[in-house]
């Protein structure tokens, strides 16, 4: 049966038939020629689809790289909070401020009020980290005294020798003055004071002594005056090496002047120092000289 199809009446090549009306816009074509054509249109079609499938499939495979082995998560480190942060470092301007101003007039000529101006910090802002001067200056008295011993511990820890451990205290005692002006005029204002016997250094000192007063390494008689004297040398040293050895320092040409040199001078304070403690002077001397042993860089900014 003929199939009704519409086509337009300017193409008289499709048309079948007798022509048609001028308003017949309904042409007839014979259903083998439709058929046929929607047979051709299905075969093609599904070649086409065929091969479209496999293109894909085969560009797919080549975009896909291999499959990596699985890798463990990383670890993320969880950073400090911003408030703990702004806290801890308001709390080390504070002490380095506190420390400043302290090692140059005491805790008593310093006032809140100039350590939180010298710290560019708020004045309220003092009492959430210190409940007051005092507190402040009990800090300052653990870190310079109480730290520093535990420095010279870990330094000393594997000497067995007193002789040997008080030299290399000394020595870097006077070494980290120099590296940091501020800590050793410190020392030097607090190191007789009654919270500074009470702590680090001190106590360690006398402790060296004693053992090197039972080794038979030193001959003094009495533990105590071996402090003040070991004591009181370091601290003259240290003011020494602020004043007149260091390079920079306000008065550099004064040993030059007086016939003096500034060299070794850590060592030669040691030396002198085990020689008032008993040793004979060549021996003193050899162990004043001999190598430091290694500051890790955190131990040294304790």
């Amino acid at each position: 049966m003929p199939v009704p199809i519409a086509v337009s009446t300017v193409t008289p090549s499709v048309l079948v038939g007798p022509a048609p009306d001028a308003d017949d816009d309904i042409k007839l074509i014979d259903d083998r020629f439709v058929n046929k054509d929607i047979r051709i249109y299905t075969v093609g079609m599904t070649r086409l689809g065929s091969t479209m499938t496999t293109t894909t499939k085969r560009a797919a495979a080549r975009r896909s790289p291999p499959a990596a082995p699985a890798s463990p998560a990383p670890v993320i480190e969880e950073k400090e909070p911003r408030g703990a942060r702004r806290k801890r470092e308001t709390r080390a301007r504070l002490l380095d401020a506190a420390l400043r101003l302290m090692a140059e007039r005491g805790m008593e000529g310093v006032a809140i009020n100039e350590i939180t101006e010298a710290a560019d910090v708020g004045f309220g802002s003092f009492y959430n980290h210190f409940e007051s001067k005092e507190a402040i200056y009990a800090t300052l008295v653990d870190n310079v005294f109480e730290e520093f011993a535990n420095v010279l511990d870990r330094l000393a820890g594997g000497i067995t020798d007193p002789a040997e451990v008080v030299a290399v205290s000394v020595r870097h005692t006077v070494l980290r003055a120099r590296h940091d002006p501020v800590w050793g005029r410190f020392l030097i204002r607090e190191g007789f004071s009654a919270p500074a016997l009470s702590r680090g250094l001190a106590q360690r000192l006398l402790r060296d002594i004693r053992n090197g007063i039972a080794a038979k390494r030193f001959v003094v008689a009495d533990p105590f005056i071996g402090y003040l004297a070991v004591g009181g040398t370091v601290l003259s040293a240290i003011a020494a090496e602020l004043n007149y050895v260091a390079p920079g320092a306000g008065a550099a040409g004064m040993l030059k002047e007086l016939g003096f040199s500034g060299e070794h001078f850590p060592e030669r304070t040691a030396a002198m120092l085990l020689q008032i403690l008993g040793l004979k002077r060549a021996e003193a001397e050899k162990i004043a000289a001999r190598p430091l042993p290694i500051v890790e860089a955190a131990d040294e900014a304790a």
